[in-house]
């Protein structure tokens, strides 16, 4: 290719234990694996596979194309159908990495046993050496030394590599094995915007845009970077991106749905991520944080800021449904918490082995179990066994009063639904006592049951239900709550915590996953395929040893970040980079196992990993260092455009040629026009806020309840601080895939529907937001249409329109203008704001390039 960056020759073999092993047991093992051989042929070791079946042996080294493996995958054999059998044939990569195995000798490890031939997930990532780019020939569409418009470029030249940071050399020797190069570097309004949006979540303004295009000095794309991770919005921006992970919500789950107070730990996440604290330790406390010793805090560490971490593990739902069996809810949230965590830290799908052994990875039913046990000794609601509760109170800090009628509102709906469950139950009672029973009741008891219970009001019911039971538990708690905030307590702002039980319960394996058929007791401990835990006794350990104790979270937590572990950095580096470009390295973030897919570029994921928790020059584990090194990568700056040879090699841009256009997340989406208009309310953290919405939304789940709009700046607060309902989630939010808070989200989706245009034009928020837009333009000091359409068109897309888009959003507000009625004034206003929802209805508004 004329002008293609040329690079060293690469002779890198095929990785079996990387590459071919999660190929075969992906499509191969199912019929030809321990469990099952077809054919008498298994392919589950190399070894076996040479041997061979009834056809003969799988392969010739040496000899791709005359291999029986090769000849039925590609349905070349005269008298075997296409394999896999009734299954989408391998990809033409696919088989070509077969091809080149067998050619290069069909090389494996010695004596392959599954446990010494480990899939590529569970072996420690060794950091790859950096490739070497040759740059004897340089194309104009990557870096030239030069920017595009003529400035100075800030890039990197060692002797002859010329690469922005050591990502881009590792997509440049992947994209030349296919006789690719990176595209052309974006536009600078297009790369600020960029940034803008991906690292704070709102867009650039016009002044932003003029002063980085007009910064000619060199570094000028560095200092927007160190900006804009120094800036409050930062943390907003990516602990919606953890939140998605922890299924954070403001709500219980379940069919009642109720209200939790949990939002301390939404706004922990924030500042955490703000100040860079190190992810070990945010996992660290996030996961035990109520058992780390206070003494070994850093200094100036809030006491209570690892306890509020622990949130984390209390986003699970709670039902609090009548007649239920509080110990089945319990098990499944201690199952949450497990699945949980083996999607967010380790990328696996341990749910699998709840009810029996994993069927594709090494993780027993046993070993599932041993995790549950690290989970299974916490307190869940209330106090137990002497151990402090599970709400923990925040010093010094009181509800505001509007969150106090919004709590009593909830409490007292609550309560009537727990009471009218017992209404049965009541009433027979009623019609058991005799006339001296009932002369001995209080009066406003009696008075409370003249009605019949269907009619009466809550605090009748709440009278007549003290009389019949008032040993009950859950009503007592419920009612003297109640009556705290009736009688104008003022009552602390709480958080879930985690604690632990002063006495720990016993931990069975249960019998497909059936908590009503315990078996053999386990041990807390951790998956055989990784790591050992260290320092704690483990079923595996000699307990004669006294030095060795019983484990606990902590010692899992300290098992999870533990430099040795394979998957933790792995995976966190490889959902952060999923952010920047649509997808991740490894496709399926959360399933690293031998049925996810195997990483486009092994060798950067790895080097990614090494450089997370251990870089140099920077502190290990910082999260603001490897966006930092990502956003200024060559890579990341690359524009949108499509080549034809990418379309014909790589339609997926899984090799990364290009950059991806992605649409913005929902809160980002509702963000954007917010700042856009002019409206957005800065303010950090607090209780969560109620921004408008369509009437009857909270009459879909089982209990219906108010949605009162906040006013003032609540009404414009970013949408990481809306209410989050599980059942009835903001509908503004959920048609843009906003996640559930059901379980972990580690990826969203992005779909494309009609609703969504129309939540741009007509709902109420992003009309008011058009309002706010068109009064802002026709305020500022433009001296006509065409300079207000170019201020409008700035504030929304970062850029000037071109004279196309110029005339016809001319023709659109002369159209307006002829078509509104009223006075000259009414319809300029009128006709401006269908302007403001045409602009911040654009697919561009919605997208970042």
């Amino acid at each position: 290719m004329a002008g293609a960056l040329a690079l060293l020759p690469c002779s890198a073999a095929v990785d079996y234990v990387r590459e071919v092993k999660p190929l075969l047991a992906e499509h191969c093992y199912k019929c030809h694996g321990a469990a099952q051989q077809k054919s008498a042929l298994r392919l589950d070791t190399a070894a076996l596979a040479l041997k061979g079946g009834d056809n003969g042996p799988a392969f010739k080294p040496g000899k791709g194309a005359e291999s029986l493996l090769i000849q039925t995958v590609k349905d070349a054999h005269d008298s075997i159908a296409r394999m896999p059998y009734k299954k989408p044939p391998l990809s033409e990569a696919h088989i070509q990495l077969l091809v080149k195995w067998i050619d290069e000798g069909a090389s494996a490890p010695a004596n392959e046993q599954p446990e010494t031939a480990r899939h590529w997930a569970f072996v420690p990532p060794q950091r790859p050496p950096v490739p070497e780019v040759n740059a004897a020939v340089i194309s104009k569409s990557v870096i030239t030394g030069r920017e595009a418009n003529g400035r100075p470029a800030d890039s990197r030249q060692t002797g002859s590599t010329i690469t922005r940071n050591p990502i881009d050399a590792f997509i440049f020797a992947r994209l030349a094995k296919e006789k690719l190069t990176l595209s052309p570097e974006a536009e600078r309004t297009t790369l600020l915007r960029r940034l803008n949006l991906d690292l704070v979540g709102l867009p650039p303004t016009p002044e932003e845009v003029d002063e980085f295009v007009k910064d000619i000095r060199p570094g000028a794309y560095e200092r927007v970077v160190n900006r804009l991770l120094a800036s409050p919005h930062y943390g907003e921006r990516w602990g919606r991106w953890w939140l998605d992970a922890a299924r954070y919500a403001d709500s219980n789950g379940y069919s009642i749905d109720a209200p939790r107070q949990i939002w301390k730990y939404r706004d922990w996440v924030v500042a955490a991520l703000n100040r860079d604290l190190p992810f070990d330790q945010f996992a660290l406390w996030q996961l035990a944080g109520d058992l780390i010793d206070t003494n070994t805090f850093p200094p100036r560490t809030p006491p209570l800021e690892p306890l509020i971490a622990t949130g984390f593990n209390r986003n699970t739902q709670i039902n609090q449904e009548g007649g239920i069996d509080p110990e089945q809810f319990r098990v499944e949230s201690v199952m949450d918490r497990v699945n949980t965590f083996g999607t967010v830290f380790l990328g696996l799908t341990v749910g699998c082995a709840q009810c029996h052994d994993h069927k594709f990875d090494p993780i027993s039913q046993r070993e599932y179990y041993q995790l549950y046990a690290f989970f299974n000794h916490t307190v869940e609601e209330g106090h137990g066994q002497g151990t402090p509760g599970a709400v923990l109170e925040i010093p010094g800090e009181v509800e505001s009063a509007e969150s106090l009628r919004k709590e009593m509102e909830e409490m007292r709906a609550d309560l009537e639904r727990y009471l009218d469950t017992k209404g049965s139950d009541v009433t027979k009672w009623e019609e058991s006592l005799t006339d001296d029973a009932r002369a001995k009741l209080r009066a406003n008891v009696k008075a409370a049951m003249k009605p019949i219970w269907s009619e009466r009001k809550l605090d009748q019911k709440r009278a007549v239900y003290g009389a019949f039971k008032a040993d009950d538990a859950e009503f007592k708690a419920r009612n003297t709550k109640l009556t705290s905030l009736e009688r104008g307590n003022a009552k602390r702002v709480t958080t879930l915590v985690m604690r632990e039980l002063k006495q720990p319960r016993e931990t069975h394996l249960f019998i497909n996953g059936d908590f009503t058929r315990p078996a053999e007791k386990v041990q807390p401990g951790v998956l055989a395929v990784l790591h050992p835990l260290a320092g704690a006794r483990t079923a595996e350990t000699n307990r004669a040893d006294s030095t060795l104790r019983t484990p606990n979270r902590l010692d899992l937590a300290r098992w999870t970040v533990d430099p040795a572990n394979p998957l933790t950095a792995r995976v966190i580096v490889n959902r952060v980079w999923q952010q920047y470009f649509g997808r991740g390295l490894v496709e399926t973030e959360n399933d690293f196992g031998t049925q996810g897919s195997l990483p486009t570029h092994p060798e950067l994921l790895d080097w990614l990993a090494g450089e997370f928790t251990r870089p140099s020059g920077t502190s290990p584990w910082s999260l603001k260092h490897l966006h930092r090194l990502i956003v200024t990568s060559a890579a990341y700056r690359q524009s949108t455009s499509v080549r034809p040879e990418i379309t014909t090699v790589d339609p997926l841009n899984k090799l990364l040629a290009r950059q991806t256009r992605l649409r913005l997340d929902a809160e980002v989406i509702r963000d954007s026009a917010l700042f856009t208009s002019g409206l957005l309310a800065p303010k950090l953290g607090g209780p969560p806020v109620y921004p408008p919405q369509p009437d009857g939304v909270m009459n879909l789940g089982q209990s219906k309840r108010e949605w009162k709009a906040s006013t003032g700046e609540d009404r414009h607060r970013r949408a990481l601080y809306t209410h989050s309902w599980r059942a009835t989630p903001h509908p503004a939010l959920a048609v843009f895939d906003a996640p559930d808070g059901f379980s972990a989200c580690t990826r969203r989706l992005r779909s494309n529907t009609p609703l969504q245009a129309l939540t741009l034009l007509n709902d109420q928020q992003f009309y008011e937001f058009a309002e706010a837009l068109a009064a802002r333009v026709l305020k500022s000091p433009a001296q006509n249409d065409a300079e207000r359409i170019d201020r409008a068109f700035r504030l929304c897309l970062s850029r000037a329109p071109n004279p196309t888009e110029q005339q016809r959003l001319q023709q659109l507000l002369a159209q307006q203008l002829a078509q509104e009625p009223g006075d000259e004034s009414t319809r300029r206003r009128e006709a401006w704001k269908t302007m403001a929802r045409v602009l911040l209805n654009l697919d561009e508004s919605i997208t970042r390039e």
